[in-house]
């Protein structure tokens, strides 16, 4: 049965058979094995495969059979192995299909639907865009967005409330910058929050003022969440526009799963809704987020796995700072661009004792956003001592961006089993601007991937989206090259941190899968694991790798079923 609203060749998992036993927790799962049924088996053959074993060690193939949705077998003798249906994959490379480690689907899916500032090159021309959107969308009550990034404008100033009301003052306006760690809002939008200069920043966000102490309309970190209590709430129908939306756009790039970094009770009752109903499109490893009032409810739960692996809800994603960007991220020094600025910690120190003795002693992994070296150093501490107390280590914590860190503690990842989740994409797009943060000693410690690998910590990868753009094949690139998609700069920026391109592979497969406990299930195509993998025109390990981020999905299956094709 086709879903309705999934405009691909996505189709529903059996209803019944969910229903007879839709979930299990993580302790109640036991080892899995595959049984090679001939008579109902599928070849697919004609592919250059690759895919990485168990090892780890980069393996290539010439078929694969497929039975039940899972992997059974690699490159069979044809000839004396009858099957029941062939797929051609008519000389295609075959890869397992990617896993994004840190992404934000249900907030791709709005960024795919709600206006797009992200090619806007100075604040009117936002506002334009803005104002063009709000006539074709006359019944929206409130007008949001994302996309906005300063720091591409030739003033590299913050907007203000002004330029919006020039525009559009009779409808509040919401817009997310494009690393959602500031929001631009018009007058409307401040009148209906009652924001005023007498408003107080709340601990953790700041409410940008003028010379007067009047609110300008920018809103950083948690300041933000003044505007986003008046938002309108999402009904489920926005929820599966959204799901959707962002499902075909992953599939088409050869992303089957994901790992959705902070969910609240509402998409969590939602995600629970879809697995039962079988029409997930992806894979979603779901991290509730630290901040939802029925955290201790959703931890009481326990952990949660789909029985088709659509869904394993098993993780916590706390918050620890802001971004580089908006200059929330929290940094040992001041900012070497703004001598007076430290960043914001979202989670004050106090609290953190609390939180993760809390997570990890319900059996979570906790995954802590630090991008800044404070950040990360606090949270290293805090991991070392909740270890230390009540144990943990074996969860597979995670630190999400890991993107600043100061020299001394890069190989406390290792010892304290901490997963550094990076994503590459944010160096190629912060080069501009990092360096005139940080200054060139702190850089040292920044965007590292390869001395964090070395360290012998597994490295998954991921983009952030829709803070980056979702294509893995532009995260692979930017991993390899150090360059941006004009190939920029011509050696690399800091290439010293490059990896192989066996190594960026891993991270978007079999170490993403680690990182999510879900190696067993996803991240190769072995036999036993699932048979998701896609179909591309070129070959990313042969192939100079200035031009990887090129590569485009022709097919994409997810459990042996086409979901895309071109």
């Amino acid at each position: 049965m086709n879903s309705t609203l999934f405009k691909l060749t996505f189709k529903k998992r059996s209803l019944s058979k969910l229903l007879t036993s839709t979930f299990a927790t993580a302790a109640t799962l036991g080892a899995m094995t595959a049984t090679f049924t001939v008579d109902a088996a599928t070849l697919v053959e004609n592919v250059k495969g690759y895919t990485l074993n168990e090892s780890g060690k980069l393996i290539t193939f010439k078929n694969l059979v497929i039975d039940e949705g899972k992997v059974v077998a690699l490159d069979i003798d044809k000839g004396n192995t009858p099957v029941d249906s062939t797929i051609d994959g008519k000389g295609k490379v075959m890869l397992p299909g990617l896993i994004d480690a840190h992404g934000h689907l249900l907030g791709l899916g709005a960024n795919l639907l709600e206006v797009d500032l992200r090619e806007s090159s100075s604040a009117q021309d936002a506002a334009k865009t803005v104002a063009e959107y709000a006539f074709a969308n006359g019944q929206q009550s409130w007008i949001t967005g994302r996309g906005w990034n300063q720091e591409l404008w030739s003033d590299r100033a913050f907007p203000t409330a002004a330029d919006l009301d020039k525009v559009i003052s009779d409808r509040p306006v919401a817009l997310a910058r494009v690393d959602s760690h500031a929001t631009w809002v018009n007058s409307k939008a401040m009148e209906i929050a009652g924001i005023t200069k007498d408003t107080p920043s709340p601990a953790g966000g700041e409410i940008i003022k003028d010379a007067n102490g009047n609110p300008t309309g920018v809103f950083i970190d948690n300041a933000s969440q003044l505007i986003e209590a008046h938002l309108p709430k999402a009904s489920s129908a926005i929820y599966e526009q959204q799901l959707h939306a962002a499902g075909e756009h992953l599939l088409a790039n050869g992303i089957t799963s994901m790992h959705d970094a902070g969910i609240d009770r509402d998409v969590y009752d939602f995600y629970l809704k879809e697995a039962v109903e079988g029409d997930l499109p992806v894979r979603i490893y779901a991290m509730v987020s630290a901040t939802d009032p029925d955290l201790s409810t959703m931890l009481g739960n326990g952990t949660i796995r789909d029985k088709d692996d659509f869904l394993y809800i098993r993780s916590v994603k706390a918050y620890g700072d802001g971004a580089l960007g908006s200059r929330g991220a929290a940094l040992l020094e001041p900012y070497s661009d703004a001598p007076h600025q430290h960043g914001l910690l979202l989670t004050q120190p106090e609290d953190m004792t609390q939180l993760f003795t809390a997570v990890i002693g319900a059996g979570f992994q906790l995954n802590y956003h630090a991008i800044g070296d404070k950040a990360n150093h606090v949270a290293l501490n805090e991991f070392e001592a909740t270890f230390k107390s009540i144990g943990g280590s074996e969860l597979r914590n995670r630190i999400e961006h890991a993107q600043v860190v100061a020299p001394d503690d890069l190989a406390r990842f290792a010892s304290l089993n901490v997963l550094p989740s990076m994503q590459p994409t944010h160096a190629t797009s912060d080069k501009n601007m990092a360096e005139d943060r940080l200054g060139k000693e702190r850089m040292k410690g920044a965007y590292a991937w390869k001395t964090l690998l070395d360290s012998g910590i597994a490295l998954p990868l991921g983009s952030d989206f829709p803070v980056e753009l979702a294509n893995p094949f532009y995260g692979l690139h930017a991993a390899v090259t150090r360059q941006d998609r004009n190939n920029q700069p011509v050696k690399g920026w800091y290439a010293h941190e490059a990896l192989t391109i066996e190594q960026a592979f891993k991270g978007f497969t079999l170490d993403a899968a680690y990182a999510g406990h879900m190696e067993d299930t996803l991240g190769t195509l072995t036999p036993g694991k699932w048979a998701d993998f896609i179909l591309v025109d070129q070959d990313i390990f042969t192939i100079d790798a200035k031009d990887i981020w090129k590569t485009e999905v022709h097919a994409t299956y997810v459990a042996g079923e086409e979901v895309f094709s071109k």
